[in-house]
């Protein structure tokens, strides 16, 4: 890439975090294209769709994530390490409006590199986990992403309620919990005794 194509091509990316950050994803593309002082043809020579651009963008921001995740394959806990990472998840997403419901109902073609990296990423807190015979096994870290990301959408329809994505997670996490055969989960959680 020439070195003037490579600036337009950085300021793109740079005044697009900021955009998604500050107005959410579904920012006027036109916006991004002024802000970085080039026209909307440059825009759309180096990312040929939103999706793209969304893509390039937030995998650079990844790393954080991809780089929490492989510390956390060493922690006692392997459930709680998942938690927290799906939590980290959650955040980023957030920081970044609008992130959560595009990922969740982009098709697998769109934003593939930021799929792969959250799912690879995750896949093997979540195998541990499932090694450990803490979470069942029937669960996919592709699950785990979009049930995260539909938290997240919920979260940030009710502002009011900041416990709320906190909450809804560790429902989601206790319902992914194995159970010694015959356990009653209700009875569990409120104290009544289970009847034979």
């Amino acid at each position: 890439m020439r070195a003037d194509a490579q600036r337009n091509y950085d300021r793109l990316l740079e005044e697009a975090r900021q955009a998604f950050i500050v107005h959410g994803t579904e920012v006027a593309l036109e916006d991004i294209a002024r802000h970085a002082g080039v026209g909307i043809g440059t825009l759309y020579r180096h990312f040929p769709d939103r999706y793209s651009l969304m893509n390039a963008v937030f995998e650079q921001e990844l790393d954080k994530l991809i780089e929490q995740a492989r510390g956390l394959l060493t922690a006692e806990d392997p459930t709680e390490a998942l938690l927290k990472w799906l939590k980290a998840v959650a955040v980023h997403s957030a920081y970044y409006r609008g992130l959560s419901a595009a990922i969740m109902t982009a098709p697998d073609a769109k934003m593939p590199a930021c799929k792969l990296l959250l799912r690879s990423a995750g896949a093997d807190l979540l195998i541990r986990a499932q090694e450990a015979g803490e979470i069942r096994l029937d669960a996919s870290i592709g699950d785990l992403l979009k049930l995260t990301s539909v938290l997240v959408t919920a979260a940030e329809g009710d502002r009011e309620d900041r416990a709320l994505f906190g909450r809804l997670m560790n429902l989601v996490m206790d319902g992914l919990r194995t159970r010694p055969e015959g356990a009653d989960p209700v009875a569990a959680a409120t104290g009544a005794a289970t009847t034979p």
